[in-house]
């Protein structure tokens, strides 16, 4: 990660982003050596959970986003509380990432399983879910969800866009 961004850096980058949820797990080691400002992945979404008035999200990605300290921390900092599925859950979830839709497969029986899992986060009091793994969206989207979606990817990439806009904005009236 650090070497890539001071070659961003060197290409004139003012801020750096990254869609890996996974690579956040580094992020504490990264961050005092970043020649630039990273915008963290679980911001957007926090910011995001707090704008539709949401304050417990649950939490899909890999086995490693799942069971990590990247989005209980990084909420936890806005007063929202991160619920994890269930061991089984989380083994279901990752098993059909790492099996299926890293490969582009798509099942209805996947799909399906996904939203029990979003149910049951639901009935242990998620008010919204964020989806934090690039491709879970290719298999829950909104309507298939009965939670608010938070898809990471999206907003981060919103996030950085908005910034990117705010600079030039800002350069401009200088």
């Amino acid at each position: 990660m650090l070497d890539s961004a001071r070659l961003l850096a060197d290409a004139g980058c003012d801020f750096l982003i990254c869609p890996d949820n996974s690579a956040h797990l580094a992020w504490n080691e990264v961050q005092p050596e970043s020649p630039l400002p990273w915008i963290h992945i679980a911001e957007p979404v926090g910011a995001e959970a707090q704008r539709i008035g949401e304050t417990h999200v649950g939490l899909l990605g890999t086995r490693f986003t799942m069971s990590g300290s990247v989005y209980p921390d990084a909420l936890a900092a806005l007063g929202i509380a991160v619920i994890v599925p269930t061991e089984a859950d989380q083994a279901d979830v990752d098993r059909i990432i790492f099996d299926e839709l890293i490969d582009g497969v798509i099942e209805p029986r996947s799909r399906g399983r996904y939203v029990e899992v979003i149910d049951e986060l639901a009935s242990r009091g998620a008010d919204a879910v964020a989806l934090a793994c690039t491709e879970i969206p290719l298999l829950v989207t909104p309507d298939v969800s009965s939670l608010p979606t938070l898809d990471s990817t999206r907003l981060l990439a919103s996030a950085a866009l908005t910034r990117a806009i705010d600079a030039t904005r800002t350069s401009k009236s200088r």
